[in-house]
């Protein structure tokens, strides 16, 4: 060996044991050196590919306990941020409590009291009216207390975005009869929204007027021949809530439009109801709203009941006739220029029923003819309840119900 060579060696060693001492931890995994070297990483990976084919079941079950190993891995570690965060907070609520607490030891002498007028005067809270359950006669009490109800809770996306989506809204908010069809520029929720349903509160003149087509529909424990027992009894609830509790001139018409000599034909009951409406709203000019109230059918083993404010409450139906049929285009004799307004009737309706009652309504449903609701724009056929339902269930509807009419025809409910 030269001496060149020599130093050549000698450089080398010097240069690859400075690499040592700088940067040891590359070249001693598990005491491994040689594992470093480019021709056995090859060698190493291309035996594992060729075990892995040779044996598939074996690289699936090593597959499958990294994956379970790296999960657990990551839910520790979830833990461990979980407990960290759930520490801060307890130390947060703590020194809450603390503050909160030295607040409270101020002296009466340190707090100024309020001694104005107004608070003097100022009601409690709470509903202080209470019902008669048997007639559904409402005591006046304290109208303007606050509830549960007053506070919106929706339980579906109201925002302005996904009512602007037909699909969504189509499916959210209406059931549509195969019988008929519809289109979004008809369903435009925006413009529902905005068209102004309020009316001047006057007690002094009739301003709704509530009848049944259909009067002689029943409940699971009506009495045979007592008509607070039929729907028209549920109609003298709602209008005795509408006038007591919030202060409406009510008409209700309880004239029988379904039997036909002595028998229950309700093949003109529309005929005969829109005749003797017609006359009433001629007489009475003051009127507004409209509501014919009926109760639904549905098959037995279905019962439309939900719970508000504690109470076993039925659900409500809205019913919308769209004077158009899939088979024959528009309806030329049942004609109704007031189509638009009964659909954002009841659509404002349903709005402040899924902001302040979500689980009460179950719809507006769309058929194809024209059921009286060409009488006013403000015209409503509501299904309250079913055949399967009580009386007091029902009855019990037509509070949240009254509710979110005034909300409507005041202006005072949420839009979102």
């Amino acid at each position: 060996m030269t001496n060149f060579q020599k130093a050549c060696c000698v450089i080398l060693s010097l240069c690859f044991f400075a690499v040592m001492t700088l940067a040891p931890e590359p070249f001693y995994l598990k005491e491994n050196l040689y594992r470093q070297f480019p021709l056995y990483c090859f060698l190493e990976r291309n035996a594992v590919q060729a075990r892995k084919r040779e044996d598939p079941e074996t690289g699936e079950k090593i597959i499958a306990a990294n994956s379970e190993y790296i999960a657990g891995q990551v839910l520790n570690e979830n833990n461990k941020n979980e407990q960290r965060i759930l520490e801060e907070d307890s130390q947060q609520e703590g020194t809450d409590l603390e503050s909160e607490r030295k607040v409270t030891e101020k002296t009466d002498a340190e707090i100024e009291p309020d001694i104005s007028e107004e608070a003097e005067q100022e009601p409690e809270t709470g509903i202080s009216e209470e019902t008669d359950l048997e007639s559904g006669t409402v005591v006046p009490g304290n109208t303007d207390s606050v509830s549960e109800e007053s506070s919106p809770h929706p339980e579906v996306d109201l925002s302005p975005e996904s009512l602007a989506d037909y699909d969504y809204l189509l499916g959210q908010f209406f059931i549509l009869d195969s019988n008929t069809a519809t289109s979004p520029e008809q369903l435009n929720a925006a413009r529902f929204l905005e068209e102004d349903l309020t009316i001047d509160k006057n007690a002094l003149q009739p301003q709704i007027l509530i009848y049944h087509s259909h009067s002689q529909e029943t409940f699971a424990d009506s009495r045979e021949g007592v008509p607070e027992d039929t729907i028209v009894g549920v109609g003298t609830c709602l209008s005795n809530i509408l006038t007591e509790k919030y202060g409406y001139n009510v008409i209700h018409v309880t004239e029988t439009f379904d039997i036909i000599d002595g028998e229950v034909d309700r093949s003109r009951a529309y005929d005969f109801a829109r005749e003797y409406v017609e006359q009433v709203l001629a007489e009475n000019p003051s009127i507004e709203v409209v509501i014919d109230l009926h109760r639904d059918g549905v098959p037995d083993d279905r019962h439309l009941v939900t719970e508000i404010n504690g109470k076993d409450t039925a659900q409500i139906m809205f019913y919308n006739g769209l004077s158009y049929t899939v088979n024959n285009g528009p309806v030329e004799y049942l004609p109704n220029p007031y189509i638009q307004d009964n659909l954002a009737f009841s659509f404002q309706l349903e709005y402040q029923a899924a902001m302040y009652y979500p689980d009460f309504y179950r719809g507006i449903y769309l058929a194809g003819l024209r059921y009286n609701l060409h009488l006013l724009p403000k015209t409503l056929l509501l299904e309250a309840g079913a055949q399967n339902n009580t009386i007091q269930e029902v009855k019990n509807a037509m509070e949240p119900f009254a509710d979110i009419l005034n909300k409507v025809l005041c202006g005072t409910g949420e839009i979102w």
